[in-house]
């Protein structure tokens, strides 16, 4: 298999090369002048001369014109755009011009491309040196330039046939020298802008990046998935990147937030996006937990990443001073931590690859596959190994795109999946809830039912006991010796058969309906003999029918209620009427108790104890809880589910 695909590949640069030799044999002579009319549709190259020289080198046209003498500059790139690559010297460019047009006429020589400065001069026929003419620098916005454009743009002026001979000087530290560059007049170029964000498909592009990161925002704020974020920061800097790259930063940003994005630096923004794009691959293939020492890696390489591009900003006016040396450190470092993240994506897309996680590997991988394919060749033009533009505005930005739309329909599907495992976990939860709150009551009603036989067994009999000793001879032998004696001994009595009453009453209303001994509407009828056994109030009960066939829990907890309901109006409300209704719908049981007393105190509702306890049945059951209290009585409708 290596040797098949050896042989592919030889055969395809075989191929390459035979191609480029016949274009090298049919390209014809180059022009020596560029002849200027209203729209220069030729290419550029085929007419200017170029020569790089290093920076400590004199800047003036006079030594750019005695290097042209002894024969240094050479031809530009047959039909192509000049593309040095990764070099740091200063780049002069020559070109005579012929205007041809009938009148004078304003020309623009420009530059599509970042350009630290850039610096125009001209001898005319009538003139003995060289003077300058314009000059400019992309490191301001468009407005302050001398002609405001999106491209760096250096105006000159030809009358009719006039010849001009012109230098442009460019000096670029950010060690790429890639310079498409056009000369025409000022009406061909405001043409060519006003429809530049349609032809070049910025328009849309733009418009969809933007969206993606809303749409990703969104997620965030169903999801709170960190994911989301990291991937609206990794569609800015990438997006900035390429605003830059088309210096459509240029119109679109005021002057400080421009130069503060060109003080950080074009591809640094590229490593940024790239920091960002490790984070995004680590979370979705989980590295965290099954590959530590791989996840460690890549948050080390991200942080490294990020901390260059300080240093990188800070240390980047003082480099430009040394000469070249520094900036060559700098930039070199650069490209080296740009091809480190790519490599650590692939090296942990195969890592995961080879595990039971491959299916995640592969999703990623068709998303990583679109920008890195972009970002490959954009990255290879821009090292000057290729010359590559086969896609309008780059390959880097449709790159983008196709890696935008997989990775939000990956992160679309991510987020249901997320939904529903929050769903699911949601569903457990609610019956660890379910199953510990019926261990509660079910423990509750015991010690309630425990309690109860205790009153009624041991305390309830005691009671009566004593009220028959009360009442024996030799006791009211003794109570009738004097009135004050007979007296007591008749309060104590009333006392004595009270508290057996209580207790009675408290027993019943401890323990809860049961079925198969009384249904539900008894011992509510019950419950309220008991209470009437006082004489005040006068409690008054009503039951649809049907309600044994209710729930066990929904019985249980309606007694329950009812019996907290009526001793809170007994107890507190001093009412002298209560009404008690349970009447049985469709879905829902609802239980109300009407009192005539004073009404609950200024506290908040629910804050007494027995209150507590109905609005915790009541929740319980998911039911609803509804309290009106004024001072002429109090309404409680509790609604229960069934």
């Amino acid at each position: 298999m290596p040797v098949r695909l050896f042989a592919f590949w030889l055969l395809i640069g075989g191929l390459l090369g035979s191609i480029h030799g016949s274009a090298q044999q049919l390209r014809p002579a180059l022009a020596d002048t560029l002849y200027l009319q209203q729209s220069n549709g030729a290419h550029l190259s085929e007419n200017y001369r170029y020569c790089t020289a290093p920076f400590d080198s004199p800047s003036t046209p006079a030594h750019a014109d005695s290097l042209w003498q002894v024969g240094h500059f050479q031809p530009g790139p047959w039909h192509r755009t000049l593309n040095l690559g990764f070099v740091h010297r200063r780049l002069w460019l020559r070109l005579a011009v012929v205007n041809t047009l009938p009148h004078p006429a304003r020309f623009l020589w420009s530059l599509y491309n970042y350009t630290d400065s850039a610096t125009l001069y001209w001898q005319r026929r009538r003139d003995t040196t060289f003077t300058r003419v314009a000059a400019a620098s992309s490191r301001v916005p468009a407005a302050e330039r001398v002609f405001p454009a999106r491209a760096l743009c250096l105006p000159f002026t030809l009358a009719a046939g006039e010849r001009a001979v012109l230098y442009l000087r460019i000096d670029h530290h950010a060690g790429a020298l890639y310079m498409p560059s056009d000369v025409t007049t000022t009406e061909d170029l405001l043409a060519w802008e006003v429809n530049y964000v349609f032809y070049k498909h910025w328009i849309w592009l733009i418009g969809f990046y933007l969206s993606s990161a809303l749409f990703n925002l969104v997620l965030f704020a169903f999801l709170r998935d960190r994911i989301h974020i990291w991937y609206v920061l990794y569609v800015v800097c990438t997006t900035i990147f390429l605003l830059m790259e088309d210096g459509l930063d240029a119109l679109l940003l005021p002057a400080g937030p421009y130069k503060l994005l060109w003080s950080i630096g074009q591809f640094n923004f590229m490593l940024l996006a790239s920091a960002c794009g490790l984070h995004i691959m680590q979370l979705f293939l989980r590295l965290r937990k099954g590959w530590p020492w791989l996840h460690r890696l890549g948050t080390a390489l991200a942080v490294l990443a990020i901390g260059f591009v300080g240093a990188y900003s800070l240390l980047y006016p003082t480099a430009v001073r040394t000469s070249g040396t520094g900036l060559l450190t700098l930039n070199a470092a650069r490209e080296v931590l740009l091809l480190a993240t790519f490599v650590y994506g692939w090296v942990a897309l195969v890592a995961v690859a080879l595990t039971r996680r491959r299916r995640l590997a592969a999703y990623f991988s068709l998303t990583y596959f679109f920008f890195f394919t972009g970002f490959l060749l954009f990255w290879l033009n821009h090292l000057g190994l290729t010359n590559l533009h086969l896609l309008q505005p780059n390959a880097l930005a449709w790159g983008l795109f196709f890696e935008l739309l997989v990775m939000n329909i990956l992160l679309t599907g991510r987020f249901r999946h997320t939904l529903r495992q929050n769903a699911q976990l949601r569903i457990r939860q609610l019956d660890q809830r379910n199953a510990l709150g019926s261990r509660l009551i079910a423990a509750q009603e015991e010690e309630r039912e425990q309690l109860a036989r205790e009153l009624h067994d041991a305390l309830g009999p005691n009671l009566a006991a004593l009220h028959l000793a009360w009442q024996g001879p030799a006791m009211r032998e003794a109570l009738a010796s004097s009135p004050a004696a007979a007296a007591a001994g008749h309060h104590a009595e009333l006392l004595l058969r009270h508290l057996r009453d209580e207790v009675r009453t408290f027993s019943h209303s401890l323990i809860p309906t049961e079925p198969g001994h009384n249904s539900l509407a008894e011992s509510i009828a019950t419950l309220s003999e008991l209470f009437n056994l006082y004489g005040n109030p006068i409690v008054r009960t009503y039951c649809d029918e049907g309600l044994d066939r209710l729930p066990p829990p929904v019985q249980q907890a309606a007694y329950r209620i009812t019996a907290e309901l009526l001793n809170n109006a007994l107890r507190h409300a001093r009412a002298t009427e209560v009404l008690v209704q349970l009447l049985r719908h469709s879905d829902a049981l609802e239980i109300m108790v009407e009192d005539n007393g004073r009404g609950l105190p200024s506290t908040p509702s629910g804050s007494g104890i027995g209150l507590r306890g109905v609005r915790a049945r009541t929740d319980y059951l998911r039911g609803h809880l509804h309290i009106d209290s004024s001072n002429s009585g109090t309404s409680v409708v509790v609604r229960l589910p069934c």
